[in-house]
């Protein structure tokens, strides 16, 4: 009965939370992608309200910023569960083998790893997003002072 539910938790560590994680790199990513090619294709001289265009172009910013801040603690609730995994393991076995104790313990800091790969890649991508975000709006506003002159 143990031995199944350590390996049920141990399933839910690597699929659960690595797949958490996996999930939240592909939202990352996509979002990324989309804004960059939106960023792209934006004709400010369409717009004559600058915080309408200002709304258009963060859309969806603050996801990859919730990504990027969030996946450190996906991965750390992973790390906790795999050395809370550990240490039933070896209080249910009732030995202590150094062997376990190290394996147990690299498995379940994989999901910290993780955690910090996803987030900063997504931290870096907001940070780029935000920059181009600021250079439109200062194109827009340059664009609409000459206008207006």
């Amino acid at each position: 009965m143990n031995t199944e539910f350590l390996q049920q938790a141990e399933m839910l560590l690597d699929y659960g939370v690595m797949g958490l994680l996996l999930l939240m790199s592909i939202v990352a990513l996509w979002l990324f992608i989309e804004r960059v090619m939106f960023y792209r294709s934006v004709k400010i001289e369409s717009y004559t309200n600058r915080d309408a265009l200002e709304m258009e172009l963060t859309d969806n910013i603050s996801v990859i910023s919730a990504v990027g801040t969030n996946a450190p603690y996906v991965g750390l609730l992973g790390t906790v569960l795999g050395i809370m995994i550990t240490f039933y393991t070896l209080g249910d076995i009732g030995a202590v083998d150094a062997k376990k104790i190290m394996m147990g313990l690299a498995l379940a800091l994989k999901a910290t790893a993780l955690g910090l790969i996803v987030a900063i890649p997504a931290i870096l991508s907001y940070s780029y997003l935000v920059r181009k975000v600021e250079k439109i709006l200062t194109r827009f506003d340059i664009a609409n002072e000459a206008n207006s002159k």
